[in-house]
């Protein structure tokens, strides 16, 4: 088999958080069950939409989240919670100037945007290992009253040929008139969890905030399922610090203490309905209770009584021009706990100097000694944004369907509506997400690409990851995996097999060559439902061509691919039908690893090797009567439209979709296939009774007398064709990677009219211009890293086979011959060039914010697009969708630094 890309192992084999690690992987000590888990933002999520037409957005907005007791989640400001999320934790700021208190991020929803939802909050996370044994993170907080009106009001003027506006352009962080607050995390046990919140006057002037570490349980009591309720009570108070009991049915009781004295407030985490809905309130003291006594002065709001389900220690301080305070809290089993006040001092700061030390050791193992420190500035924080947005995440379709006894009943429509054929579904677990904010819900593509990083720091949750979406709870009776809460039904690209296969050659690496056969058999077993699923419902007609839907690239094509086409017929898609070839030796590769120690898997591999070969004829049109998906006067693939009359139209859009047939590629071993007579022998048989197969079953003897076969959906000739278009600067290739659709497009738009009504196509190398499913996510221009890396291993795949004897020009046209190793090293040089500071100091991912260019504190800090600008570099879309493109880590740790 073709040996995966990578970096040599650092010897990453001591360590206190290894060693961490082995003990909750065996289940020794349960290090995981408290974490970063908190969302950032449930308001505005499927999960809490019981509207009758499915405007979540619009039926919990952000101004009802201070006072709605979430059904399904929680969030919070840089929280912390238990894997079930019943005790969850986060702090509360007020700068004494600010309409609300400041409990959660704010941001606009997909109606006030003009490219769509998007958090309008500073943030960064700074830090995190896999055991949640040390995290931190840092929040900045304006001193000056929040934009809120202003952020809405002109990004609803704006359209979308005008930028987003941003936090930053609103002028609230200049002369350095904010707050720096750090928020860190340290486990002296798996119970015991220490905080220290350190703020910093980064203004000119003294200025006053209002600081609320606050406690408060997850709402289970109030939908009439589970009566018993939690308590949050006072406990002794000192002048030197202060403590609560929190008592819960699952956990018993721990206690949480603080090292400064100030008022100790109580409430009840249930909906203000007065305020929501002009009814009586059903609780005498409700969930905003913090916000009215704060921000408004209404003493009564709060309980008298020292108890309730959520509770907060109130801080009034006072900084200096410069001074930074600090605040430390303990939350732990301990019953000494509030008694023990020189904890929180002493050993405080003992312990989380260990932890940070610990963790500058397990972040130095992951990364080669020659890496620079800039390099590993961006691996640190991608890995820490990876880290920090394992969310627990809950949803019961069937529930949610039917409405809980004493919850706002559904609608009717509901029944028929979102979701309603994904009954089954059962989703109550900690979840690898793509943001905290943006999209605190996991879609199936995403998190595929989410495990290749988390396998350089926790294989373990990478594992238990892809097993999660294959368990009977996620995937449908059917085999289809849920795509995403939106409509599980929609289609991703199907990658999960793909990851499986480098999890376990990454985990392999780290364990000297020793690979978790247990789970990748797992896997295997259950993605034969799956392919199934796929061959059954999307080439309906058994020729071997796919019709995927929109596929996860949202805008690249003419017409929205997830409805209706207005032209009537379907799209063959290049994309769909070279993602099915790809899934095939994917599916092919785990089938031969098994089958070295199980020779019944021989049987499957074959299975496997013929779909493969039907899908390279098909799509080829090998045969002369099939779909020409190649374009043989350009030299390039492309979809094609089959209209109700029989005629078929190519699409000729230079985008993506023609270079993921370059995904399909692998390199058979004959070390591995001579011990595999049974599928040498039908893989043979092909070969012999199908010449036209030649340029995509190739065959070579390397050196050392290696007999190499090389599977590809291109072949040699067609893959020159098609680099010459990717690596062309006025094509696919940006100075940042590879663009999602040619610059060509740029002066020669595509149009294709329909009825009188023009479909066009332009080259947008930004925010995406036209509304085409949502519009708030653009693949007509700008970089995207998963595919990137995609390509990046094909190309090495592909040098694997062909060596260094094949070369090609790279940029087309600059007389620079590469061969294709040197052309994947290229690629990954220009996507890390991306987060690296220029010679003039400049991030070009950051290159649109002024800010970290003329502020400091600010120099150090990185944040993880969605998606790049494919001339600036710039990032757009979600600030913070560390998830997939935390693949940097990758890049970097394999020599990319």
């Amino acid at each position: 088999m073709t040996p995966p890309a990578e970096a040599p192992d650092p010897g990453v084999g001591a360590g206190a958080e290894l060693a961490r690690l082995r003990e909750d992987e065996r289940r020794l000590r349960n290090w995981k069950r408290w974490g970063t888990y908190l969302s950032e933002r449930q308001w505005g999520t499927v999960r809490e939409d019981y509207s009758p037409h499915g405007t979540a957005w619009t039926y919990l907005p952000h101004d009802h989240a201070r006072s709605r007791a979430y059904r399904w989640g929680e969030d919070g400001l840089a929280g912390f919670c238990d894997r079930h999320q019943y005790v969850c934790f986060a702090i509360a700021l007020w700068n004494e100037r600010d309409p609300i208190l400041k409990e959660r991020l704010f941001g606009l929803d997909n109606e006030d945007g003009n490219h769509g939802e998007d958090v309008k909050e500073l943030y960064f996370y700074l830090d995190a290992t896999p055991t949640h044994s040390y995290a931190r993170m840092l929040y900045k907080y304006p001193q000056r009253a929040f934009p809120y009106a202003q952020l809405v009001e002109e990004n609803r003027r704006r359209g979308r040929e005008l930028p987003e506006y941003e936090i930053t352009d609103t002028g609230v962080f200049d002369d350095g008139r904010y707050f720096d607050v750090e928020v860190e995390y340290a486990k002296a046990t798996p119970e015991d969890i220490l905080v220290r919140v350190t703020v910093t006057n980064r203004g000119p002037d003294p200025a006053p905030l209002h600081l609320l570490p606050t406690v408060w349980f997850r709402n289970t009591w109030s939908w009439g399922l589970d009566p018993r309720r939690p308590v949050i009570r006072a406990q002794r108070a000192t002048e030197a610090a202060a403590a609560l009991e929190v008592e819960h049915e699952y956990y018993g009781r721990r206690w949480l203490a603080v090292d400064r004295r100030g008022e100790t407030l109580f409430t009840d985490n249930e909906s203000n309905a007065r305020r929501l809905w002009g009814i009586e309130n059903a609780s005498a003291h409700v969930k905003d209770a913090f916000h009215d006594y704060v921000v408004h002065g209404v003493r009564d709001a709060v309980s008298p009584l020292g108890r309730g389900t959520k509770a907060a220690f109130h801080h009034v301080l006072h900084l200096a021009a410069g001074e930074s305070r600090t605040v430390k809290l303990r939350l732990s089993d301990d019953p000494s706990m509030p008694d023990a006040t020189d904890a929180l001092r002493d050993e405080h700061d003992r312990i989380f100097a260990q932890r940070r030390a610990e963790a500058d050791e397990f972040h130095a193992g992951l990364a080669t000694s020659t890496l620079d420190a800039a390099s590993r500035t961006v691996m640190r924080q991608a890995i820490a944004g990876l880290l920090w947005s394992k969310q627990f995440y809950h949803y019961e379709v069937d529930r949610w369907l039917a409405g809980d006894p004493e919850g706002p009943p559904p609608p009717a429509s509901r029944r028929d509506g979102r979701n309603a054929d994904w009954t089954h579904l059962y989703n109550a677990d900690v979840v690898s997400m793509p943001d905290k904010w943006e999209y605190p819900w996991y879609a199936a593509w995403d998190l595929a690409f989410h495990c290749i990083p988390l396998a350089l720091v926790d294989p373990a949750f990478a594992k238990e990851q892809l097993l999660l979406l294959l368990r009977e709870w996620y995937m449908h009776p059917n085999g289809q995996l849920p795509a995403y809460e939106w409509s599980f039904s929609d289609v991703n690209p199907p990658v999960h097999a793909w990851a499986a296969w480098r999890v376990y050659k990454i985990e392999a690496k780290r364990r000297g060559g020793v690979g978790d056969r247990a789970f990748l058999e797992r896997v295997f077993h259950k993605l034969l439902l799956n392919f199934t699923w796929w061959v059954n419902r999307k080439d309906a007609q058994g020729r071997n061509v796919f019709q995927g839907g929109f596929l996860g690239l949202d805008n690249i094509g003419v017409f929205d691919r997830s409805k209706p086409l207005p032209t009537g017929g379907v799209i063959e898609q290049s994309d769909a039908t070279s993602w099915m070839g790809m899934y095939c030796l994917n599916m092919l590769t785990i089938a031969l690893e098994l089958a070295r120690e199980n020779r019944a898997y021989e049987d499957v591999a074959s299975k496997f090797f013929e779909h493969f070969v039907y899908i390279c004829h098909a799509m080829n049109n090998l045969g002369g009567n099939g779909v020409e998906l190649w374009d043989c006067e350009d030299g390039f693939f492309y979809d094609v439209l089959s209209l109700p009359d029989g005629r078929r139209l190519p699409l000729k859009v230079r985008s993506l979709v023609g270079l993921i047939p370059l995904y399909g590629v692998e390199t058979l071993d004959s070390e591995l296939i001579d011990r595999l007579p049974a599928f040498k022998r039908r893989m043979q048989w092909f070969i012999e009774h199908r010449p036209e197969l030649g340029d995509h079953v190739e065959t070579c003897t390397k050196p050392d007398l290696r007999v190499l076969r090389l599977l590809a959906l291109v072949g040699r000739e067609r893959l020159v064709g098609v680099l010459r278009y990717m690596l062309d600067e006025e094509e696919f290739l940006s100075p940042y990677g590879v663009r999602a659709l040619s610059r060509h497009h740029l002066r020669h738009p595509y149009e294709l009219t329909v009825d009188g009504t023009v479909h066009r196509v332009d080259y947008e190398p930004g925010d995406s211009r036209c509304g085409l499913f949502g519009g708030n996510s653009n693949w007509r221009g700008p970089v995207w890293l998963p595919v990137n890396f995609l390509l990046i291993e094909a190309l090495q795949r592909y040098h694997y086979f062909y060596g260094d004897d094949l070369e090609v020009e790279c940029p087309t046209g600059s007389g620079v011959r590469m061969h294709l190793g040197e052309v994947a090293a290229e690629l990954t040089r220009r996507l890390v060039r991306l987060f690296l500071p220029d010679e003039a100091g400049v991030r070009p991912c950051l290159r649109e914010m002024s800010i970290f260019r003329r502020d400091p504190s600010f120099a150090d800090l990185v944040l993880f697009h969605e998606f790049f600008h494919g001339e600036t570099g710039a990032g757009l879309g979600a600030s913070h969708q560390t998830g997939w493109t935390a693949l940097i880590a990758k890049l970097i740790q394999q020599g990319g630094g």
